[in-house]
């Protein structure tokens, strides 16, 4: 790719990115769940229930996916006798979903940071957890 066409292409996601909302988990989800294959709605509905674990509505579901349709990041496959509607994500799609996780990770180390401590070893440790990095961090940690 140039660099006009990457120029472009970062200016295409940027317009799409300003279209679709994620602001809530059930839409992650939705990206999350899309990730791993098509997926006909029935399907997204009860692994999100599962995922959840709580009620999830179809006025919620559809809704999003026919966003994520309009703005050519799903797209709709018809298959079977009742033309059963498969969605799966474009190639922007996968650009887009591959984004927001990027964010929602960035968002995760700006939670978890305090939490980190530095080992005398100069490993990096997570309080709250009791699991070592070597034998010298294990003995400093019987020591305490």
């Amino acid at each position: 790719m140039s660099k006009i066409e990457i120029y472009l292409y970062m200016f295409d996601l940027n317009d799409i990115m300003a279209g679709i909302k994620i602001n809530n988990m059930l839409k992650f989800y939705t990206l999350l769940l899309l990730t791993t294959g098509p997926k006909h709605g029935y399907e997204l509905i009860k692994e999100l229930k599962e995922k959840l674990e709580r009620k999830v509505s179809t006025s919620n579901v559809y809704p999003f996916l026919d966003n994520l349709r309009k703005n050519k990041l799903v797209k709709i496959d018809k298959i079977g006798k009742r033309d059963k509607k498969v969605y799966h994500l474009t190639p922007e799609g996968r650009s887009f979903t591959k984004h927001m996780f990027s964010k929602f990770g960035d968002l995760i180390n700006i939670a978890i940071e305090p939490r980190i401590s530095t080992c005398p070893c100069g490993c990096k440790i997570y309080s709250g957890t009791v699991k070592f990095c070597c034998s010298h961090c294990a003995n400093e940690y019987k020591s305490k």
